[in-house]
């Protein structure tokens, strides 16, 4: 196996020879392998003696996304395989929240999921994923004769993949804004019936993008930072998405003193604005 460059956070993409193909061409596969104990080190997964606990509180945080995808989309509306992770400010999880449920759900026998790094700027996906040079979801909408499929990236976590932020650009909010972030988006999953995809996106109230990543998604997931995240901020944030979106919480309670707890939830819901005041 060839090495095309040492890891970021604990991931390593790596050239693998793979069969001939239908016309006898030989490829190249490339894959992305993951050290999960610098993963562990880095923040991006659970510390050994939690990860039991942390991955019960997955299994019910997922299932009602799952049970919300496999169901057919409203018309007119975002398929509901389409998954955004949000935060109305930094340092509220929303990542690690993403990488870990991305896992979990990609554990499920019967689905695939693809992680995308949306979050153009920081792109702390693609860093701890080691694609932040890799092309990837701004390529594939600035250019329309990019196949999306060619950028996404298997891992060696099986049925999880990877697609980086892609190459930077000074116009990325008007890239995702455009009518081609959703053709890109149905591409992803048009491929396979049961692929989610699963978008980490920036902070709501911080970054344009976020709005524009919302609108192709058929359901939201929200991490609130307890004891940090402020009420005014989550209501905010709440406000700048579309009404026709359903928005789960999620909550965190990685504070100092909290103590072995990690998350709890909240059950989807269709917003109620006038709850909201």
């Amino acid at each position: 196996m060839n090495k095309l460059r040492p890891p970021a956070f604990g991931a390593v993409v790596e050239a693998m020879p793979a069969n001939e193909d239908a016309v006898g061409k030989f490829q190249s596969v490339r894959r992305i392998r993951l050290d999960i104990e610098a993963l562990r080190q880095a923040g991006y997964l659970p510390e050994p003696g939690k990860v039991r606990r942390l991955a019960e509180a997955y299994r019910h945080i997922k299932r009602p996304v799952i049970a919300k995808a496999l169901l057919p989309a409203a018309p007119g509306a975002a398929d509901p395989r389409v998954v955004m992770l949000a935060s109305a400010l930094p340092g509220d999880g929303k990542t690690f929240t993403s990488i870990n449920l991305a896992m979990s759900m990609a554990r499920e026998r019967d689905l695939s999921v693809v992680l995308v790094d949306g979050d153009v700027v920081k792109r702390d996906s693609s860093r701890m994923f080691g694609v932040e040079n890799e092309r990837g979801l701004l390529d594939a909408v600035a250019d329309p004769a990019i196949d999306v499929e060619s950028l996404v990236l298997p891992t060696d976590v099986p049925g999880l993949s990877v697609l980086s932020a892609g190459t930077p650009d000074e116009g990325a909010t008007e890239v995702l804004a455009s009518a081609r972030m959703a053709v890109v988006t149905a591409a992803l999953i048009a491929r396979k019936a049961r692929r989610l995809v699963v978008f980490d996106s920036p902070p709501l109230l911080l970054a344009s993008e976020s709005r524009s990543i919302a609108q192709v998604c058929g359901q939201v997931i929200m991490v609130v930072c307890a004891g940090k995240t402020p009420q005014r901020a989550i209501l905010d944030a709440l406000g700048g998405l579309p009404h026709d979106k359903a928005v789960a919480l999620v909550l965190n309670l990685t504070n100092p003193g909290v103590g072995d707890a990690y998350y709890g939830y909240g059950a989807y819901a269709y917003r109620d604005d006038a709850d909201a005041e």
